[in-house]
């Protein structure tokens, strides 16, 4: 099993931590990243283009001038495609896009990512993640402590809110608790900072 050196807020070491391998340790799968991010991307999406046909043109229904005799085109009311102001002949419906990929690949890609970030040397698992009070800036200043600047995911409970409601006005900061870690966001972020009950939330969730 890899162990993994546990801090503290000041970047200060407060022991070691044995991670899963079969969570941690697993071969990098990138096909797997394709798959599941394309999705993730897919269900994101509105789908609420829209357009009006010819019968849902407001126009009068009348036809323009009779059939025969004029020498001109037959045309029945100025709902018709072609006319200017007219429905749109095949336009785009709203539709859903999101497609779910099977479970077992959705897990795979997920131990990919936390496997990839322990290979490159961007996971970061510290002991707690306290914070005294709800501030940004005092987040920031923690965030340069543990020399992560530019980008993290920040994984703690879900009830930790003076962590959450810090983590809102950063720009290249997220907060995520164990239950909404996903692929996406792991890997479009540069570090991935685990406090240890997430590290245990996230093991029994991928097993």
């Amino acid at each position: 099993m890899a162990k993994v050196t546990v801090y503290n807020l000041d970047r200060k070491s407060v022991g070691e931590l044995e991670l899963s391998d079969e969570i941690f340790g697993g071969e990098v799968n990138e096909a797997l990243f394709y798959e599941v991010v394309k999705a993730q991307l897919a269900s994101r999406r509105g789908g609420n283009s829209k357009v009006k046909c010819r019968a849902e043109v407001k126009a009068t229904s009348a036809k323009m001038y009779r059939q025969k005799g004029t020498g001109r085109a037959r045309h029945g009311n100025e709902a018709a495609p072609h006319f200017r102001g007219g429905g749109r002949a095949f336009g785009p419906k709203p539709r859903d896009y999101s497609y779910k990929p099977p479970r077992k690949m959705r897990k795979g890609a997920l131990r990919s990512a936390l496997a990839l970030k322990l290979q490159e040397g961007r996971l970061l698992v510290v002991d707690s993640f306290d914070l005294p009070e709800v501030k940004t800036k005092g987040l920031a200043k923690v965030l340069d402590v543990l020399a992560v600047p530019k980008s993290s995911v920040i994984v703690d409970a879900a009830d930790n809110n003076n962590l959450r409601l810090s983590a809102r006005n950063l720009d290249t900061h997220q907060f995520l608790p164990p239950e909404g870690v996903n692929v996406y966001d792991v890997l479009r972020h540069e570090h991935l900072i685990l406090t240890k009950g997430a590290v245990a939330a996230l093991e029994a969730r991928c097993k």
